[in-house]
């Protein structure tokens, strides 16, 4: 395992140089158009997709770095070049870390490539795990997984929302309720194959941001999987379930992994590092136009109200992506959350990326409320970093859980 490093290696740069160049030629230049058409930019994934970006064999590259700096520095590029782009082209990755989270290595090899697709045929996937009454308490969660022991068979009923690529996915990933007297314990995850019958797509929203990334509910209406669709085998469930049930009988506590939130609990530091590159991109819009604006016959960041926010915004920024980065190379180096690291980075570069493009339009004034300049959608496509994969609320109350102990 490599030690824990603030400096990024050769590869690494090259890497980041690459994205960069991706970002600042192919995605910036289209972020605006995108955003007002409110559709998956199929074209630019497509372009990812050639280009060796939106591939299994990238993303494992990152995933995989043995730093646990590949996959931050990656989203941090990505999403500073636009939020609601980038996460059209990250957003299958979601999908991916739940199966490598719950699945055997047969189904890890079997169903992430056909998540992606190749070059030449574009594929996405999508994560369903929130619903309508069951956002942050996934306890709450209704749509049932049943198993028909004769054809070897489960049944998923149910209506999932807010799902990333819902209904245009080529696989999807389900979580359910097996067993609805262990509440959140008697969850399993489920991959769905591609043109299954029953699942159908329900209401696609119009957001507030990240518009060019395609969010809407999945309908599951009598769907039937194979059983081998059920991430980590129906054994490894049976086992999990009986430990819990025996702890129910006893009274006690069991901290019994969750199919959605040990998804979660992989991916918050990456969420993390989508906010950092958001809140980067902001400053940097800031900054330069502050250095060019002349007001009263000097450039207003010689004035010390906006060269303090300034200031501020590089701090908060620096912070949060050394959070970000502290959580990746924990979880890459097998060093457990004991103080919920990984929420700590997810909560404090959200609220960054909110304050920080907040500043950016407040440093442009009247400009920066327009759409002629970008840190309008930035301030729009920030506001989701705290409320999607767990609320800033639900990452306090982890991190107080945390310091309770």
């Amino acid at each position: 395992m490599a030690e824990f490093t603030l400096e990024l290696n050769d590869d690494q740069k090259q890497v980041r140089d690459w994205l960069h160049g991706f970002a600042a030629e192919v995605m910036r230049p289209a972020a605006a158009e995108w955003d007002e058409r409110e559709e998956t930019p199929w074209p630019i994934i497509q372009e990812a997709a050639k280009l060796g970006i939106y591939s299994l064999d990238f993303y494992a590259q990152q995933f995989f770095d043995p730093t646990g700096l590949g996959v931050p520095m990656t989203m941090e590029e990505l999403f500073w070049g636009d939020a609601g782009i980038a996460l059209s082209i990250v957003g299958t990755g979601l999908a991916a870390v739940g199966v490598l989270a719950n699945g055997t290595e047969e189904q890890i090899g079997t169903w992430i490539p056909e998540m992606y697709g190749d070059a030449n045929d574009v594929k996405v996937a999508a994560f369903c795990s929130s619903e309508p009454d069951a956002g942050s308490d996934v306890a709450a969660m209704r749509t049932r997984a049943v198993y028909d022991e004769a054809k070897d068979e489960w049944v998923l009923n149910g209506t999932k929302t807010w799902a990333t690529n819902g209904g245009i996915a080529n696989v999807h990933v389900v979580v359910a309720v097996v067993d609805s007297e262990l509440g959140s314990r008697g969850h399993a995850s489920f991959i769905v194959p591609p043109n299954t019958p029953g699942l159908s797509q329900g209401q696609k929203f119009q957001k507030h941001g990240i518009r060019a990334s395609h969010t809407a509910e999945v309908v599951l209406e009598d769907v039937r999987v194979p059983g081998g669709c059920l991430l980590g085998g129906k054994d490894k469930l049976d086992e999990r379930l009986a430990r819990a049930r025996e702890k129910a009988k006893a009274g006690g506590g069991e901290r019994v992994k969750n199919a959605a939130m040990a998804t979660f609990e992989a991916s918050r530091p990456a969420v993390g590092a989508m906010a950092v590159g958001t809140a980067r991109a902001a400053y940097e819009v800031a900054l330069d136009y502050a250095k060019t604006r002349v007001q009263f016959g000097r450039p207003i960041i010689e004035n010390q109200g906006v060269a303090f926010q300034l200031a501020d915004m590089a701090t908060q920024i620096d912070a949060a992506r050394l959070l970000v980065w502290r959580a990746s190379w924990m979880a890459t180096a097998g060093k457990p959350f004991t103080a919920a690291e990984g929420s700590m980075s997810k909560l404090y570069a959200s609220e960054v990326a909110k304050q920080v493009t907040g500043q950016a339009i407040q440093i442009l004034g009247g400009n920066g409320y327009t759409r002629e300049y970008p840190v309008e959608r930035m301030h729009r496509d920030a506001a989701i970093y705290t409320i999607f994969e767990g609320t800033s609320e639900i990452q306090r109350m982890v991190i107080s859980r945390a310091l309770a102990k």
